[in-house]
């Protein structure tokens, strides 16, 4: 019989092995420093069996996956190749950056296994293995990156595996290629939000309005900043080669906006704002990608006792699950008094049809 084991039981490995327990006949085994991981994961049945020692977890496996950060990756895999493994082993991780790891195994010598960097391009905004679930993966692209000499028949038995288990969309790509892409529509993007959040945290040293007037847009806009500090400084730090030359860019594009503005260039702002524009519209509708979608409606509601309680009842009676509800004290645009926040697109979707049934207004995040 099969055998996979995954190496970190996280978010995205607990998912993993959840996956392929509930589509594949595999065996599957769960290596992880933590105990309670481990026995979360097995609980739940997402594995056969945890270890906390990393050969135990890795003898007779068919197929490895390093599920844990893209630093932790390569010492990983260093202590991996140090180990014996069964013969025609495939290595694959889910890393967020790729030209390093690929690179890293490479040169790793007496690795007795092949190596395809690998790259579910999914998540979700909890973390932990007791946020896994199987449907995360999900039409989602799952990019792979093997290299030139890769065996065919290896990329079409980790292929096989994965777009049984997952049901996503599997992308063959360049290391590099990869991380370019990523790093233009993930890694640049989460650092302008955070640098825009940090220049808005200055100014709210001296007046508190630019916090208190921070309404749906602002948080709309730099919901990505909130993500962890560490594993960001290890995917910038991954990433350097592609970032740089995309920090240059942007930091080209808005010297030319601050230019027009400068110069009172009505035609150039006016362009500038069309381009983006129509370049948004143009952007695939409710695709998984690379960031994580944000599931939220806004409601209008009286300001009248019972009203917050009612709605949560109303969604709770047609069993829709409600993450998260806050209430909007200023209003900016189409922000309304509560923000609702959905685990999925469907549950979002019931949300507002039922709200707008009972002739509630209600927001959508376009």
């Amino acid at each position: 019989m099969s055998k996979v084991a995954i190496l970190g039981i996280g978010l995205i490995g607990g998912s993993l092995a959840l996956c392929i327990k509930e589509r594949t006949d595999w065996v599957v085994s769960g290596y992880d420093t933590s105990e309670e991981s481990l026995a979360l994961a097995t609980s739940a049945g997402m594995i056969d069996r945890g270890y906390t020692h990393l050969a135990e977890a890795i003898a007779d496996a068919d197929i490895l996956v390093l599920a844990v950060p893209v630093n932790a990756a390569k010492e990983l895999l260093n202590q991996v190749a140090m180990l014996p493994l069964k013969e025609g082993c495939i290595i694959t991780d889910v890393g967020s950056t790729k030209g390093e790891i690929v690179a890293h195994a490479r040169e790793l010598k007496g690795l007795p296994a092949t190596f395809i960097g690998g790259h579910p391009m999914a998540g979700s905004h909890h973390s932990g293995v007791q946020a896994s679930h199987s449907l995360l993966f999900e039409n989602a692209y799952y990019v792979l990156t093997p290299l030139p000499n890769t065996p065919l028949a290896d990329v079409e038995r980790l292929s096989r595996l994965l777009t049984i288990a997952t049901r996503a969309k599997l992308v063959m790509m360049d290391p590099r290629y990869h991380d370019e892409v990523v790093g233009a529509i993930s890694h640049l993007p989460h650092i302008i939000a955070s640098g825009l959040v940090n220049q808005i945290s200055r100014y709210n040293e001296q007046n508190e309005w630019y916090y208190r007037l921070a309404a749906g847009g602002f948080r709309d806009l730099t919901r990505i900043a909130a993500a962890h500090p560490i594993m960001w400084r290890d995917i910038l730090l991954s990433n350097r080669e592609a970032i740089l030359p995309l920090m240059d860019d942007w930091i080209a594009e808005m010297s030319n906006a601050r230019k027009a503005i400068l110069d009172a260039d009505a035609d150039q702002i006016e362009s500038f704002f069309t381009r983006a524009k129509i370049s948004r519209e143009g952007l695939p509708e409710r695709v998984q990608g690379v960031l994580q979608s944000s599931y939220e409606c806004y409601v209008d509601v009286p300001d009248s006792p019972g009203m917050i309680a009612g709605v949560a009842q109303l969604l709770a009676d047609e069993k829709i699950n409600l993450q998260n509800i806050g209430v909007m004290e200023n209003r900016e645009d189409r922000a309304g008094v509560l923000r609702l926040v959905f685990g999925d697109s469907d549950q979002q979707q019931r949300a507002r049809d039922v709200l707008k049934r009972k002739k509630f207004r209600v927001f959508d995040l376009d």
